[in-house]
């Protein structure tokens, strides 16, 4: 099973001495991947958000959340061997030219360790004010995916879609990983899992109930096979209590990898915590 870390750049994670501490010492203790969120802004007010009961973001408006990709570069820096991984970029809301030279340009710092975790979005009032479509964003999202891998594999390269247009343009370095960087899909939605058959190396959907987890993969790999893809080949991931037998109730249901929250927010206790998942969990699981 792989382990690894999820909202990795947030709230007291964006100042650079705890976020570099979390990466070392992931690493240290053999952490597969470290994952970074995103929101570009947070409008005031904003719809709610649909992974909670109340309506509330994870750790609320105020939190801090930087850019998704630019610690993941001072991560490449400072670790050696660990996955580096969005988780997630609201793709529809960058174009990918942008995107392509930015993950490529990463994977070849890291020496081929990022995994582009990818989702639609959700927040109506963010999409309006960096000026995209909220209504298209399904769209967007799946000829960005078709862009991208496409600049990550094709010289010159050519995309005509709905969304995105460019026609015999060159997009230097290319990723070190054969094929481009993997794209995993975010999200709960039959959209996200229907997605995930249809253009997915991999599937994450934020639930951690295993009687949820397989109807969702269930609806996943219906829309592989429907595709003329190999269900199995798809990587499934999925969020867990740090608990031996939460981890191996959701691995029951197909997952290989298991991300989990920061175990604390101060120095001392954020090595502990590390320490003990993987003493718990990592060498047993």
């Amino acid at each position: 099973m792989k382990i690894g870390i999820l909202f990795a750049n947030s709230g007291p994670l964006s100042r650079p001495e705890l976020f570099g501490q979390l990466a070392r010492e992931a690493e240290e203790f053999g952490f597969e991947s470290i994952w970074t969120v995103e929101h570009v802004v947070v409008p005031q007010p904003h719809m709610p958000y649909p992974g909670s009961k109340d309506g509330q973001m994870p750790g609320g408006d105020e939190v801090a959340i930087p850019d998704p990709l630019i610690p993941l570069a001072y991560a490449a820096a400072i670790t050696t061997k660990i996955k580096l991984a969005t988780g997630i970029v609201i793709l529809p809301q960058r174009h990918p030219l942008y995107l392509a030279k930015q993950l490529a340009t990463l994977d070849l710092l890291s020496h081929g360790r990022m995994i582009l975790g990818i989702g639609s979005g959700w927040m109506k009032e963010e999409f309006e004010a960096v000026g995209v479509d909220y209504h298209a964003r399904g769209v967007r999202t799946d000829e960005a995916i078709a862009a991208l891998r496409a600049l990550w594999t094709e010289n010159p390269t050519t995309y005509h879609g709905q969304q995105f247009h460019f026609h015999d343009v060159k997009s230097l370095p290319k990723p070190v990983q054969p094929g481009g960087i993997p794209i995993h899909v975010g999200g709960h939605s039959p959209a996200a899992a229907r997605r995930a058959g249809r253009f997915g190396d991999g599937f994450f959907p934020t639930i951690a109930k295993p009687d949820q987890l397989k109807e969702i993969f269930a609806l996943m790999r219906a829309a592989a096979v429907k595709a003329g893809r190999k269900a199995d080949a798809i990587e499934l991931s999925a969020m867990a209590a740090p608990r031996l037998d939460a981890v191996k109730a959701v691995q029951d249901v197909g997952v290989t990898r298991v991300m989990f929250g920061p175990p604390a927010s101060s120095p001392e206790k954020l090595r502990a915590g590390l320490e003990k998942i993987a003493n718990e969990i990592i060498a047993k699981a």
